[in-house]
């Protein structure tokens, strides 16, 4: 059927590139050019006009007043034509009592309490040491401490360190200190003067924390007019001008410190307490020897007049004493030194049942002073009665310290031995705290309000720790009649 066959080769030539050249066509484009125009206005003019409403009428006849002149003949007719009833008014607010109680609330609304920082120096925590005293520097930038023993235990040979903080520092460390001192050596870097040092074993040392290499600048020295009792309190003596330092001890006396030569503190002058020159009628029975002297545990000069002091001692007799007095002092501890020593008493007190360990005069009125004690009581007493204006059971143990507010009149707080703060504020209650916290489950020992920052409030206990605690607003500003309430308290006769 099919057989081999050679035949001529065939040549298809394609079309498909010649198609596709004839349909492609090239074409381009532009658009027109694009139209732009600018303009500006501005008014071609400009008036400003001012009216004052005024009664024409009383001006007819009159000539016109030059701008800025003032008719004093008017406003002298005017403010005539409204004294009386004005007057009326003011007389009318004065005498209600629809606002009594309500205070202006100009920031924002906070807490009433609220702990800021929490304090601790661990070498002293290790050694179970008690704070036996806070202080703030002038600047209230920096809260200083005292850490020692107040139970039991050898106070001669027991390590004691004063430690300060700066809480203006940005984060500042709760355990460690920007200083921390003992009698010894000395840690950190420095700040503004502090307090001076009170050693139990009856010195006064004095350092100038401006000077980190050799802190310590001034020492008293053991003599036959030192103190030979454990220094209870130092403090500057208010109103001088020269720096010198008042102490008290439980040896009876109160020396005032002045510098020497050397670096050394000597005593200038001084005083002490007797029972045989306390005024009649407030001697304690329980002491025959009228030569026993008495130890002070407690100062507090009036603000007032700072040769006005009250005095509390070891008994919980409370002295009114006077810083000019020229009587000697009679019995020991008072002979066998070459300091003659005065009797500042002047006026005695209604005693405490126990050691008087703080005393408080107010800020706000030169007769009122706070006391606390070891029977548990808060006593607010003029120094024009012996008998307390006030008495307060606060605790079934100790009050350790109480300090007046520096900007609250009524207000004054106070630490127990149950570890509690109490805020009192007369202008509500009397009776019974208006705020109360918890700063540790061992004794509050010790607090004190910040000098400038008034709503700071510092304490320490016997955990030893110091809190610094913010107070609410209510407590950081004067009320408007608190003054008028604290003179008419202060106007109470006792029983």
């Amino acid at each position: 059927m099919f057989s081999e066959a050679a035949g001529g080769a065939a040549d298809v030539a394609s079309v498909w590139r010649a198609e596709r050249g004839r349909r492609c066509e090239e074409k381009s484009t532009q658009t027109g050019a694009v139209q732009a125009s600018e303009a500006a206005t501005q008014s071609r003019r400009a008036r400003d006009a001012g009216v004052q409403t005024g009664d024409g009428a009383g001006f007819e006849g009159q000539p016109p007043v030059t701008p800025g002149a003032v008719d004093y003949s008017g406003l002298l007719a005017f403010l005539q034509g409204v004294e009386e009833p004005v007057c009326r008014e003011l007389e009318k607010n004065w005498k209600s009592h629809a606002f009594d109680g309500w205070r202006a609330e100009w920031a924002e609304p906070t807490e009433r309490i609220s702990c800021l920082h929490s304090l601790y120096y661990p070498p002293a925590r290790e050694r179970k040491l008690h704070v036996t005293g806070v202080s703030w520097s002038s600047t209230g930038a920096v809260v200083a401490c005292s850490y020692g023993r107040l139970d039991d235990g050898d106070w001669g040979a027991e390590t004691s360190y004063v430690c300060a903080w700066n809480r203006d520092r940005r984060a500042p460390d709760p355990q460690r200190p920007i200083w921390s001192w003992t009698p010894q050596r000395r840690h950190g870097a420095g700040l503004p003067p502090t307090p001076p040092v009170r050693p139990r074993r009856g010195e006064v040392l004095v350092w100038d924390t401006g000077r980190p290499e050799d802190p310590l600048i001034w020492r008293s020295g053991m003599t036959d007019d030192s103190h030979t009792d454990p220094v209870y309190q130092v403090t500057w003596l208010p109103g001088d001008k020269q720096p010198r330092l008042l102490s008290s001890s439980t040896d009876g006396k109160i020396l005032l410190w002045q510098e020497e030569k050397d670096g050394l503190l000597e005593p200038v002058a001084g005083f002490a307490l007797a029972l045989r020159q306390i005024p009649r009628g407030a001697r304690p029975k329980k002491i025959c020897r009228g030569d026993a002297p008495l130890g002070v545990t407690a100062l507090s000069f009036s603000p007032f007049d700072p040769t006005v002091f009250v005095a509390g001692t070891e008994g919980g007799d409370l002295l009114k004493c006077w810083a000019g007095a020229e009587t000697p002092a009679v019995g020991p501890p008072h002979s066998g030194g070459g300091l003659p020593l005065k009797a500042p008493a002047q006026m005695a007190f209604a005693p405490h049942g126990g050691p008087v360990y703080s005393l408080s005069c107010s800020p706000f009125h030169r007769n009122l002073f706070l006391s606390g004690g070891t029977d548990g009581h808060v006593h607010l007493y003029s120094m024009l009665q012996a008998q307390p204006l006030v008495s307060l059971q606060l605790s079934k143990k100790y009050v350790f310290g109480v300090r007046w507010s520096p900007v609250r009149p009524l207000v004054f707080a106070a630490a127990t031995g149950e570890g509690e703060i109490h805020l009192f504020d007369f202008g509500q209650n009397s009776q019974k705290p208006s705020l109360s916290v918890r700063q540790s489950p061992e004794p509050a020992y010790c607090l004190e309000f910040n000098p400038r920052r008034a709503q700071l409030l510092a304490a320490g206990d016997g955990g030893g720790g110091v809190k610094v605690w913010q107070l609410g607003g209510e407590f950081g500003e004067e009320g408007g009649r608190e003054r008028s309430q604290l003179e008419m308290l202060a106007n109470e006769v006792s029983d």
